[in-house]
């Protein structure tokens, strides 16, 4: 649980300098998907260096170290499914107490029998990425026929399982004009929350087309509004918390934000697919303050331990030093904790402690960790509104 209900943002309950929110887990790069997004160019073979039962086992009683409310534990991949271990890996941590949850791929090994493998052995959630509301629109995304229809399938059986299921979309010029239709596909088939991710420019991503700024704040602001019939997210989005805060402020007030063209033309199809008809959720999901080693780890599956798994600077390696200490104490993760260094747009900005922009996209940009994120069209100081937003923000991280 985190605190803040009923405020735009919430905050984690315990402090996120000693421990992580969310911990995820490389299990493997072995994928036999070619996505055109893919932060870890995953190959169709496991790695000769990845971490074994033991060694995995070993991370996992190293994230209940830090203690409780344990963090919530993913395993992901490439595709977690490639590991014949997989079952056994789930069970172990459940038998530790952390909340074990599976991030597969839409490959074959995406079944009803895995899916109920892994539910008994303990896991809560299964996460399964859509990335078009047609089986040509997705299928074209990960370069491989046939991915849809087995995606749409596992989210039958995981949720027929009783596993909660998180819906990732992929944020590009490919799912731009489609995630209105996207958005009223997981309403319909029913999902414990929609994450949509802002594009990283690092493995096959550096490649894809870059959306604009002012494309991106369009996107934000349809999120924010998709929030009120669907729990919704946004990964390497952290710009999204200032959104909330905004709307919440020109809510009170009575105003509408000032915004282009394309969030025009999504909430229009929205409207025209029905999302927003038979009512209202009672109440949004506020997004979490949770950012790149301020309360999320990436372990690789070689054991290198990142901020985020879009952000390829390594804080040290679990088999060398325990995760409790690189996330606790590392050099890296302790200049990402503190907002004072933030540079450029990001560092001037009023938002940078609830916000602080994406480090990773800023990375991918840059090669600065530290540098400001281009994906964020906000001013600093350009909301006319400042008293208010003060009041709203010391609320929120009371």
């Amino acid at each position: 649980m985190s605190r803040g209900a009923g405020r735009p943002v919430r905050r984690p309950r315990h402090a996120v300098s000693e421990r992580p929110f969310i911990v995820i887990w490389e299990a493997t790069r072995a994928c036999p998907l070619a996505c055109l997004h893919c932060r870890a160019e995953a190959q169709t073979a496991r790695h000769p260096q990845e971490l074994d039962g033991v060694g995995a086992r070993r991370v996992m009683d190293q994230v209940a170290a830090f203690g409780r409310p344990a963090p919530l534990f993913v395993i992901t991949g490439g595709d977690p499914f490639q590991r014949p271990d997989l079952d056994a890996l789930v069970a172990h941590g459940t038998s530790l107490g952390l909340r074990v949850a599976v991030s597969p791929s839409g490959t074959p090994t995406l079944t009803p029998a895995r899916i109920a493998a892994v539910r008994a052995a303990g896991a809560v959630a299964l996460s399964l990425s859509l990335d078009g509301s047609t089986a040509g629109r997705h299928d074209a995304f990960r370069g491989v026929p046939g991915v849809f229809d087995r995606t749409l399938e596992g989210w039958r059986a995981a949720r027929g399982a009783g596993l909660k299921v998180q819906v990732n979309t992929t944020v590009t010029r490919h799912s731009l004009e489609d995630l209105a239709d996207i958005a009223a596909l997981v309403r319909r088939d029913g999902a414990m929350l929609w994450s949509a991710f802002l594009l990283v420019p690092t493995g096959r991503g550096e490649q894809l087309d870059r959306l604009t700024a002012d494309e991106i704040e369009d996107v934000l602001h349809f999120l924010h509004d998709c929030g009120s019939v669907l729990a919704t997210k946004t990964t390497e989005g952290h710009h999204f918390r200032r959104v909330a805060l905004q709307r919440a402020v020109l809510d009170a007030r009575g105003e509408r934000p000032r915004l282009g063209p394309l969030y025009g033309r999504l909430m229009a199809r929205a409207a025209e697919r029905g999302l927003f008809d038979g009512g209202h959720r009672a109440a949004r999901r506020p997004p979490l303050d949770v950012s790149s080693g301020r309360g999320f780890v990436f372990v690789s599956h070689t054991g290198e331990v990142h901020p985020s798994g879009f952000l390829p600077v390594s804080g040290g390696n679990v088999k060398v030093r325990p995760l409790t200490e690189i996330y606790r104490n590392s050099e890296l993760f302790l200049r990402l904790r503190d907002p004072a260094l933030l540079r450029g747009r990001c560092g001037a900005c009023e938002f940078k402690a609830v916000c602080g922009g994406s480090r990773s996209r800023a990375y991918g940009s840059t090669l600065d960790v530290l540098a400001e994120d281009p994906y964020c069209a906000y001013e600093p100081g350009s909301f006319p509104y400042q008293e208010e937003l003060r009041a709203l923000t010391e609320s929120t991280r009371c």
